[in-house]
C-alpha cells in the first residue's frame, strides 16, 4: 500500500498516546478501569491491523454518544443464563459488548480445552468491535475460532429494497505455521457502515453497487446515505451484489445464518428489533446477540500437523498464477499482519474529522494530552 498517498491528509499518532486517550475517555464517561482497558484493547487492535472502520473512529459515535444518550450501560453486568460442560448462554444486560464478548470467548476456549469444543452465546449485548479479535483469541490458544453477531438493520434481502439484516460478520480464525494466523473477518454485505463512515470523513463518494434506495437504484452520496440507512430509506447490498446474477443470494443467506445463530440460540432480539428506535422515534438500546465457538485442534490431530497443512495451503494459494497486472496474492489475515508491523513502528493515521473529535474530547474532560496537530 502507498501509505503516503492513502493517508495524505492524516496526522500519525503513537499508539501509546492513543491508547491512553481512549482509556481516559472511557473511564471519564463511567466505564470501570478494567473494563475500559478491555474496550480500549479491542478498539486499538482494529487500528493496529489497519481496520480503520472499527477503531478510534467508532469511539465517539458508537460508544461515548450512546452512553451519553442513556442507551448503553457503561457498567457491564454479565449474567450466566445457562452453563453446561460444552455450552453457555450469557446476558450482557446492555453493557459493553467487548467485555461480555471476551468473557464469552474465553469460556468457549476453556470448555474446548477440556472437552474438544466449546460454544457460548450472548444476548442483550452491544457492538463488540472487530469480530477478528475474538477469533484471534481462539487461534492464539491453539484452536479454531468462529464468531458472529447481528446488528442494526442494514442489508436488504435479495429482491428487496428494505434494510432487514445487519452486516452480520461470519468470522473464522485458526493458527498456521506462518508468522500470522488465518483470520477471515468480513461483513456479509458488499461493504459495511463503518467503511461508509470512513468515506464520509474523507469526503469521498461511495462506489456504485454498495447501497440502494427504495427504487432499487444505487446510491453514492455518502453523507446522506448514512442518514438514510438509519431512517430505512437506503439499504446495503448483500455480499455478491444486487439480485442473483452475481450471487447476492449467498451473502443474504450467510447474513441470515448469522442472524439466527445470534438470536434464536439465546432467545435474543432480531431484525427490526435492533433498529435503535421505538415506535415514537425515541432512541432505545440495540440488544445485539453474538455467538462464539472454539474447537481444540489437539483433540483431532497434533498441532504441528494442522499448522503445517494449513500453512502449506496458504502458501500454495499465494503462489498461484497471478492475473495480468496483479502484483501479489494474499490470504486472509496477511494484509492485517503487514499493516500491524508498519503501524506499530509509525503509529495510527488520524484524519481531520477524527482530530476534531479527539480535540473536543480533550476539552470536555480537560485531558492532559498534546496532539501532533496542535
Amino acid at each position: 500500500m502507498n501509505y503516503a498517498e492513502e493517508y495524505k491528509n492524516c496526522k500519525w499518532i503513537k499508539f501509546e498516546l492513543l491508547e491512553d486517550f481512549m482509556k481516559q475517555c472511557l473511564v471519564n464517561i463511567g466505564i470501570p478501569g478494567d473494563d475500559a482497558e478491555i474496550v480500549t484493547e479491542v478498539l486499538i487492535e482494529s487500528d493496529k491491523r489497519g481496520i480503520d472502520s472499527h477503531g478510534i473512529g467508532r469511539l465517539k459515535p458508537i460508544y461515548l454518544d450512546r452512553i451519553d444518550a442513556g442507551i448503553l450501560n457503561p457498567i457491564t453486568k454479565i449474567d450466566v443464563v445457562k452453563d453446561t460442560e460444552t455450552t453457555a448462554v450469557l446476558d450482557g444486560n446492555n453493557g459493553m459488548g467487548h467485555v461480555v464478548s471476551r468473557t464469552a470467548m474465553q469460556m468457549a476456549i476453556d470448555k474446548a480445552k477440556k472437552y474438544g469444543l466449546g460454544m457460548v452465546t450472548v444476548r442483550n449485548s452491544t457492538h463488540y468491535g472487530i469480530a477478528g479479535y475474538y477469533a484471534t483469541m481462539a487461534s492464539e490458544a491453539g484452536m479454531i475460532g468462529m464468531t458472529g453477531t447481528n446488528a442494526r438493520p442494514s442489508i436488504a434481502p435479495t429482491h428487496s429494497v428494505e434494510n432487514m439484516l445487519g452486516t452480520n460478520p461470519l468470522t473464522f480464525g485458526f493458527p498456521t505455521d506462518e508468522e500470522f494466523p488465518f483470520i477471515l473477518d468480513c461483513a456479509t454485505s458488499v461493504s459495511q457502515r463503518g467503511k461508509i463512515e470512513m468515506y464520509s470523513r474523507s469526503g469521498k463518494e461511495l462506489p456504485p453497487g454498495w447501497v440502494i434506495d427504495k427504487k432499487g437504484e444505487t446510491r453514492t452520496d455518502t453523507k446522506q446515505v448514512l442518514v438514510d440507512l438509519t431512517k430505512g430509506l437506503a439499504a446495503l447490498a448483500p455480499l455478491g451484489g444486487l439480485g442473483e446474477t452475481t450471487g447476492g443470494y449467498k451473502g443474504y443467506g450467510y447474513a441470515t445464518v448469522v442472524e439466527v445463530l445470534s438470536a434464536a440460540l439465546q432467545d435474543g432480539s432480531y431484525l427490526k428489533a435492533l433498529g435503535g428506535f421505538d415506535k415514537d422515534g425515541k432512541k432505545i438500546p440495540y440488544p445485539l446477540g453474538h455467538f462464539f465457538l472454539a474447537i481444540d485442534i489437539e483433540h483431532f490431530v497434533p498441532m504441528a500437523v494442522f499448522k503445517g497443512i494449513a500453512g502449506a495451503i496458504m502458501r500454495d494459494l499465494r503462489n498461484a498464477e497471478k492475473a495480468p497486472g496483479a502484483e501479489r496474492i494474499y490470504t486472509a489475515g496477511e494484509k492485517e499482519f503487514e499493516a500491524r508491523k508498519y503501524r506499530m513502528e509509525h503509529g495510527c493515521p488520524v484524519p481531520p474529522a477524527l482530530q476534531k473529535v479527539m480535540t473536543d474530547c480533550r476539552e470536555r474532560w480537560n485531558l492532559d494530552f498534546t496532539y501532533p496537530w496542535d
